[in-house]
């Protein structure tokens, strides 16, 4: 797969803004893999400027403050809403930073930053190979980047049972740890440690599932998606696909979730 995905960025934008009141009660999977994440790769005390990209409503932000003597935590996420909801839970920490911008363009200074930390929200950028450079060139050597993000086996049942009804695309798609690897090593990171690991979810119902998606903003946002409204019978079709994958009464879903450490140079 090519770095570059067409994404829509302004129903990125759009959807996580939307979800900012409903995120955290529906979140637990994205909070499980944040704590995940910070078990596998530790904040360390050399590490005085954190950035959080894709901060959310602040989950990440509130653990790495309360794990570390962390002097400047800089949060970043491309929804105004979301940021809001950060600097309201953090607004008595001085030392923490809310920055509404993109990924894709951080208003930081070359080389200012120990490290850049982001849970599942790399995914939504359109180009993975220049978010890397730029995250390398706001680092200071010998930076760490440090993420998590969907894998390709990533709802896979919803996507099985969508490709029965339609040619659409309704899930969106996710890089393998092999295409990050490579991406890493374009844009110049070292020391680079990647693993995957598979999470399942089970719901009573598909349309639990889809309400759980929409209400933490993860919505389809590839260019090329159905941007008609899917018809009932479609929906239906979709669901009855779908039950075949019931399982001790309950609907399954899979996530894979990449996790990923990378080093600047010296």
């Amino acid at each position: 797969m090519s770095a570059v995905i067409s994404i829509d960025k302004n129903k990125v934008r759009h959807s996580f803004a939307s979800a900012a009141n409903t995120y955290d009660g529906l979140a637990t999977l994205q909070r499980e893999v944040g704590l995940d994440l910070l078990a596998k790769f530790a904040i360390n005390h050399a590490d005085h400027t954190v950035v959080d990209v894709g901060c959310g409503t602040g989950f990440l932000t509130q653990e790495l403050m309360s794990r570390s003597d962390v002097k400047q935590m800089i949060a970043i996420d491309i929804a105004l809403s979301m940021v809001q909801m950060t600097k309201s839970k953090l607004q008595a920490v001085d030392a923490v930073q809310a920055i509404c911008a993109d990924a894709e363009s951080l208003p930081l200074q070359k080389q200012s930053v120990d490290k850049i930390v982001s849970n599942v929200a790399l995914q939504w950028c359109q180009n993975l190979v220049d978010v890397f450079v730029g995250f390398k060139q706001v680092l200071k050597k010998e930076g760490r980047l440090v993420f998590s993000t969907f894998g390709p086996a990533t709802l896979q049942e919803l996507k099985q049972a969508w490709a029965e009804v339609d040619k659409y695309t309704h899930v969106n798609d996710f890089y393998s740890a092999e295409e990050l690897l490579v991406f890493l090593q374009q844009a110049g990171f070292e020391d680079i440690q990647i693993e995957s690991k598979h999470y399942q979810s089970n719901y009573q119902t598909v349309l639990d599932l889809m309400r759980e998606l929409k209400g933490i903003g993860a919505h389809n946002v590839l260019a090329g998606r159905n941007r008609q409204t899917t018809s009932k019978s479609s929906m239906q079709r979709m669901i009855e696909s779908y039950e075949r994958y019931r399982l001790n009464g309950m609907i399954p879903a899979t996530d894979e979730l990449i996790f990923v450490s990378a080093k600047v140079g010296s």
